[in-house]
């Protein structure tokens, strides 16, 4: 499993959040996972098995739980079916080594709130996390007010007046966004709206400028920008 040593600065995010991981690879769950996980600032509690996992949600209901599909006791896919049925309000994030579309649709289908295949970087994973939390509360409005761009499009302005100035990139991106808000928004309507020459313009491009907006955003702010990845499809500004 690949796991980046880049940090991102989310620990502070992450502080609050509890995982349960069930996972039955006892080196890849006690010796990568879980210290990486709480390097990020998560508290984490694991299971090995299916039954496990029941017995540790009766003494703490975790907030996200963060499932593989191979379990020697059962089936990922009809934990996260069982789960979303008995358990609205839990994140449920599914980690396997399956990687084929169909599997992918049927962990979303199943109740999954994001589904990532091994080996994936940590970095992802904790945004993943991250993400499914935040759509897990709801949001924070301040007499109606929302994100915005100022007038000139040259600020972006939080729900609480906060401000943080735009580059051009940012700017035309957060544009795009707007248009759609709490909808999907394609990667490639995206890299549209950042360069005039679509066939050339390198797409990891995008999410540079994506991670540096919601960096910038952080460290101005000290909140997150409701912007949400869907895996090999888009991003959801949850405004």
């Amino acid at each position: 499993m690949s796991l980046s040593s880049n940090s991102l600065e989310l620990s502070d995010q992450a502080a609050s959040l509890c995982i349960l991981l069930l996972e039955d690879d006892a080196l890849l769950r006690d010796r990568v996972l879980v210290p990486k996980l709480r390097r990020f600032g998560f508290e984490v509690i694991t299971a090995g098995r299916v039954k496990e996992m029941h017995e540790a949600m009766d003494k703490r209901m975790p907030d996200i739980i963060l499932l593989d599909v191979g379990l020697p006791d059962g089936n990922g896919f009809d934990v996260a079916r069982s789960l979303r049925a008995e358990h609205s309000g839990i994140g449920i994030v599914i980690l396997t080594g399956r990687s084929q579309s169909s599997d992918l649709v049927r962990g979303l289908t199943e109740g999954a709130d994001a589904y990532l295949s091994k080996p994936v970087e940590i970095e992802v994973l904790v945004a993943t996390l991250q993400s499914v939390a935040r759509r897990l509360m709801p949001p924070t409005r301040i007499d109606g007010a929302t994100w915005r761009l100022s007038s000139d499009a040259w600020f972006l302005i939080s729900p609480a007046s906060g401000k943080v100035r735009l580059s051009s990139a940012e700017r035309r991106l957060l544009h795009a966004l707007m248009k759609q808000p709490i909808e999907v928004v394609l990667r490639e309507s995206l890299i549209a709206a950042l360069t005039d020459d679509v066939t050339g313009f390198d797409p990891h491009r995008l999410d540079a400028v994506i991670y540096r907006l919601r960096r910038k955003v952080l460290a101005n702010l000290g909140i997150p920008l409701p912007l949400d990845v869907v895996h090999g499809t888009g991003f959801v500004l949850a405004i």
